[in-house]
Parts: structure tokens; sequence; C-alpha cells
């Protein structure tokens, strides 16, 4: 039930943070309600997809998309007071990032996959939203050129695998999970920690 909710607010959040990039790079409404749907449930479509397991959540679930869809158009129409509560976005991103990896390690395991790719999709689902939406809005994906993101999802998914290993319930893992990834994130926001970042200097190319 938490974890329902929790995804209900991030995929609402993740829908008008879409909808928010669209606007800046020109796009009508038509395009703000396509990039907020893809950004808030296209984790989850790509994990779907990659371990063959349907109907799509969003399929079985048409109220998602009805859902995304209103945000994004919400979003829209309060842009210019939306844009004064960037720190809430954050930090709900980072809930939703926490618990969309929960929600897809969970799926992924009963479709009878290693560990490692139950790791992997959950880490999927939590992230390629977001690398949709950048990619979309032709720019590089967020998770691979800023802070710790991807590889929180990893890590958060790891843990919550090593607990369920050592025999912690599934209701206790997931709080967990999602007040450690989630306190991790805020921390890696707020004193910029980060993964090295390459510059063509490091390759030999800048003379």
């Amino acid at each position: 039930m938490l974890l329902h909710t929790l995804y209900l607010i991030a995929i609402v959040a993740e829908a008008m943070s879409g909808a928010l990039m669209g606007m800046r790079r020109g796009m009508d409404r038509f395009g703000l309600c396509l990039v907020g749907t893809v950004t808030a449930l296209g984790g989850g479509t790509v994990r779907d997809v990659l371990l063959g397991h349907y109907p799509l959540a969003w399929i079985s679930h048409p109220d998602y998309v009805l859902i995304t869809i209103t945000a994004a158009a919400a979003a829209a129409a309060g842009a210019k007071w939306l844009r004064n509560l960037q720190g809430l976005f954050v930090s709900v991103d980072a809930i939703g990032l926490i618990a969309f990896t929960i929600i897809g390690c969970d799926i992924a395991a009963t479709v009878g996959v290693s560990p490692l790719i139950v790791a992997l999709a959950g880490a999927i689902t939590g992230v390629c939203g977001g690398m949709l939406r950048d990619l979309l809005c032709n720019e590089m994906p967020l998770v691979l050129r800023q802070d710790l993101y991807a590889s929180i999802a990893l890590a958060a998914a790891a843990l919550y695998l090593g607990l369920q290993y050592l025999g912690v319930a599934q209701g206790p893992a997931s709080l967990v999970v999602l007040v450690s990834g989630f306190t991790v994130r805020m921390l890696a926001v707020r004193f910029h920690w980060q993964l090295k970042v390459f510059t063509a200097a490091d390759t030999g190319g800048a003379h």
C-alpha cells in the first residue's frame, strides 16, 4: 500500500517534470503530455518489454495514463508557480527513484530471472523514464552526467535483495531501502556527489 501510494505520487511528479522540460524545448500541449507520460511510465515499460512481462503496467491500469496526462496538462497550466517548487520536485523524484526501483525488483522477481537481472530491472524502472525524457528533449541524459542517480538505484536494488536474502520481510526491507536510498540521493544532490566525469582531455582529444 505504501509503495503504491508513493508510486502514484512519483508518476504525477515525473509527468510534471517531463512537461516542464518539454515547455523549455518549445513543445505544444500534445508534446508536453507525451513527454510527461513517457517520463512517468517509460521506465516500467522498458522493464516489462525486456522481461517479456505482459500486459504492460499502463495497459493493465489505463488510469495511470490518465493520471500522467492530467498531471502534465496541470504542469503546463501552472508552470510559473511550479518553477518555485524545484526543491519539492527533487525530493519527490528521489522518493520515486527508490520506489520505482523496489517495484521493478518485485515485478522482475515474479518472472524467475537471476538476482542480477532483478537488480538491473529495478534500476531500469527507476532511471529509464528520465532517460527517455531527456532523449525526447534532445539533451544528454541526466543520469549519465550529473550527481549519483543510476548508481543509487543499483545500490538500492542490491540492498533490497540482500535484505530479503537475509530473511527480512518485504515490508520492512522496502522501508529500510526507501529511507536509506532517499537519504543518500538527497545528500548527493546537496553535496554534488558524482562519479568521475570524463572530458576530451582525458582521451587525448584536446590539444
